[in-house]
């Protein structure tokens, strides 16, 4: 596995994909490995980062702040301090 995913981004991406997707887009660390990096998914170290990222790719964050940002479905809190961003 890479570095950009490790293995406690992996697991959170396992255990909450279905605030996102509708079902399962994946089922073992290796196909969700795969998923994120198709999809070029993202990893920030704040919610303030996450602010910078929806911005960067012209989302409409309007209305938005550093506590409401992280309740969006793309943005999944790792536990550590860092936030995994997918596009679905």
């Amino acid at each position: 596995m890479n570095n950009l995913y490790d293995d406690k981004v992996i697991d959170c991406f396992l255990k909450g994909q279905l605030q996102l997707f509708p079902e399962s887009v994946a089922d073992t660390p290796e196909e969700a490995e795969a998923f994120l990096e198709d999809c070029m998914a993202v990893v920030v170290n704040s919610p303030k980062k996450v602010i910078e990222y929806f911005d960067e790719v012209g989302a409409d964050i309007q209305g938005l702040n550093e506590k409401t940002i992280l309740d969006e479905a793309e943005v999944f809190d790792v536990g550590d301090g860092r936030y995994l961003i997918v596009e679905g």
